[in-house]
Parts: structure tokens; sequence; C-alpha cells
């Protein structure tokens, strides 16, 4: 394996593909999907909002906008599209030493397309909603999702403040056993796209409950009580840790909605002394 020329193919590639899509705009653009999909949660969120009182520039939303191209674009060409390239190959490498092809064990071709991404769509979550659990019991991992909990007004930004190795953390937990699956990146591409609205829902000013389906759908009337300050005695890890589905927290009793959140102190412990900006929080 060359490595010097898989790191500046990794990073002439990524830049190629970021010039291109800010250049290109058109359907299946993630860069301008991302920024559209921001637009319509936020305009939908001051149209029709919970905490009234709130500002339409709430406290650190340029920092949030931020977060959102740095995690989302900078970063890979800062270095994760290098790290994560030399990883899979090292990877490869390594399991090829024992005789072991790194290759697609389950063949999901002959499946319906709507089978095929709900299976994806259900694993999937589950991963997710374990990596968050983790990120909370951890307290070497907790150090770095903190930043996400720094939140202290809720609204659909706040979905993109997190530390940069939180990318890792999900990615590396979901892509290797869903492309040795047999999943691949477009589906896991469509997903993350559905996942990234559903998030920004989520996070946003808006009181949806989605009524008896609350109890299979994550929602933002649920998900601003996992960012409760005075986290309940009954579960000093966190509450609610749903990414999209909430049914994994009711089923492993993490779930807890003793009232409306919508007025609730947000943070953690001392949030109050965390550093201003991006200080103490990348």
């Amino acid at each position: 394996m060359n490595i010097l020329q898989l790191i500046i193919d990794s990073y002439t590639g990524y830049w190629s593909y970021m010039l291109y899509e800010i250049t290109h705009p058109g359907w299946g653009n993630y860069f301008y999907y991302l920024i559209i999909l921001s637009l319509v949660v936020w305009g939908l969120e001051l149209t029709f909002p919970w905490r009234q009182h709130q500002k339409s520039f709430r406290k650190d939303f340029w920092l949030d906008a931020f977060y959102m191209f740095f995690n989302f674009f900078i970063f890979s060409l800062i270095g994760y599209n290098a790290i994560s390239n030399i990883g899979v190959e090292g990877f490869n490498n390594f399991i090829g030493w024992f005789g072991i092809e790194n290759r697609v064990y389950i063949q999901l071709e002959s499946l319906p397309i709507w089978a095929r991404f709900g299976l994806l769509f259900v694993l999937a979550d589950f991963i997710q909603w374990s990596v968050h659990v983790t990120l909370h019991r951890v307290k070497w991992m907790w150090r770095f999702h903190r930043v996400h909990h720094s939140v202290t007004e809720m609204g659909f930004a706040a979905h993109l403040r997190y530390h940069w190795m939180e990318n890792v953390f999900y990615k590396s937990a979901l892509y290797i056993p869903l492309t040795m699956i047999g999943f691949g990146l477009n589906d896991l591409f469509l997903l993350h796209a559905f996942n990234i609205m559903i998030g920004h829902i989520n996070h946003s000013n808006m009181n949806i409950t989605y009524g008896p389906l609350k109890y299979v759908f994550n929602n933002p009337a649920m998900h601003i009580w996992h960012h409760v300050k005075d986290v309940p005695e009954s579960h000093p890890n966190g509450i609610n840790f749903g990414i999209t589905l909430s049914i994994w927290d009711y089923l492993f009793k993490t779930a807890y909605i003793p009232h409306s959140g919508r007025d609730i102190d947000l943070g953690f412990d001392q949030v109050e002394n965390t550093q201003k900006g991006l200080q103490g929080r990348v």
C-alpha cells in the first residue's frame, strides 16, 4: 500500500468533489441539500415556534452554522477522508494476513428496495442508538459528546454542533458492519440524508409528537429531554437516546418524558463555565 499516494489522492479527490458540489447546484447535490434543508426547517420553526419567546437567531446560532460546514465538509478535507481511506486499506490488509477477504457476506440485491432500505434503516438506527448510549456512559467519550450538550437554547442548528470525533465513532460503527453485510455506499448516503432531515426536525423549536407514533419515532418534544440540564436520578447516564426511532428507549427503559419540556433548562452541570466560541469545543 502506497500510503503517500493514497493520502494525496484522498485530498485531491475530496477537494475536487467539494468544488464540484459548490459549483454545480442540482438534484442530488449534498452541499445544497444541507443548506436548503436547514433553511426549510428554520423557516418552519420560525412560523410554528414552540418557545415563542426564543429569538430567531438564538444563542450560538452562528457557531452552530460554522459546525455544519466544519463537520460535514471541512473536517473531511482537513484529514478525515484521508484517514478513513487509510483505515479501510489497512483493515483490508490486516484481515488479508489471515487469509480473509473483506467481502459482502449477504447478497441483498434480490430484496425489494423497500425491504432493503427498511432493514438498513432499523439496523443503522439501533447501531447509532447504541453508540449514543456509549457516548454518555464512557467518561472519555463523554468529553467529546458534551460539546453537543453545551446547547442551552434548542433550535434546528443544535443538531449540527458536535465534536469532530463523533464522526469517527458513528461512521466506524456504521460503515464497517453494514458494508460487510452487503449495503452499498448509495444505500448509506440515502440513509444519511434522511437522518439529517430527521435530526434537524428533532432539534427544532417545534412541538411535534406524532400522536401514538411517538412510541416509534423520536420527536422534538421527546428529544429536548435528552438535553435537560438536571438529569433525573433514576437515569444518571442520560435519557431519550433515540436518533430517529424512539422504540429503543421504550424497550430498554431509557425513555423519560415527565411533562412538557418546553421551558426546561438545557446543558449539563456547570455548562455556564464552558469556554465561549470554539475554544474547548473542538
